[in-house]
């Protein structure tokens, strides 16, 4: 069983969504947040596998709410998937920055969401395609010379596992990469999960920043 929150400011919106998870097999809906404050307090309180987090709502907005779950070791478990009606590159890049685990929009389809729920308490990210796009595109555009963000953990990849970063920063899927670097896609997951390990990164979307930031991959060359 799933345990899902819901946090956002329109009753409405908050009700339907809630009315939704419940309709599916497999997912429990323990609380409900009309505020940042109380998102952060209902999973403190209930330890929810995922929330739906909102962006803008009053007190405090999803990204701060966000970043004060991840930010707290008895709450970090939880997965955040970000619900907007915004499609702005700064929501997509601060919620990912905050420790959000996926990012979608209110006009998704139901099927969509409830998959996008079950994807991201599985442990995996779970990005809008026209999301990931923008978020590369975000890092294409800074200069070429902007000043590298070193990762410890760069030192301990292997020259293969360096060429699945890349493709991963350019947003390619397992499947993807190993037809791209001709392997299996069994072994295309593993080199994944040995990034996600070597790098501390929580998921995919994180392994993006630190592939551009860490200059692994150059802004405009993806």
């Amino acid at each position: 069983m799933i345990r899902v929150a819901v946090a956002d400011d329109q009753a409405l919106v908050r009700s339907g969504f809630a009315v939704l998870l419940r309709s599916a097999d497999g997912i429990e809906v323990v609380g409900e947040a009309a505020t940042g404050a109380e998102a952060v307090a209902v999973v403190k309180l209930e330890r929810p596998d995922v929330i739906l987090m909102d962006i803008r709502m009053p007190e405090m907005d999803g990204l701060e709410a966000t970043r004060r779950i991840m930010g707290d070791d008895a709450t970090a478990a939880t997965r955040v998937l970000i619900l907007t009606t915004f499609d702005l590159d700064e929501y997509v890049f601060e919620a990912l920055r905050a420790g959000a685990s996926g990012f979608l929009l209110k006009d998704t389809l139901p099927d969509d969401l409830l998959a996008a729920v079950r994807v991201v308490a599985d442990g995996d990210a779970l990005l809008a395609p026209k999301v990931t796009r923008r978020l590369i595109e975000r890092f294409a555009q800074q200069p070429a010379d902007a000043v590298a963000v070193p990762n410890p953990g760069l030192d301990a990849l292997t020259e293969r596992e360096r060429e699945v970063l890349g493709s991963v920063a350019r947003g390619l899927s397992n499947a993807e990469i190993a037809e791209e670097l001709f392997m299996s896609h069994a072994t295309a997951k593993t080199h994944v999960s040995r990034l996600l390990t070597k790098l501390g990164a929580r998921d995919r979307a994180q392994l993006v920043m630190i592939a551009y930031e860490s200059g692994v991959v150059i802004p405009g060359s993806a």
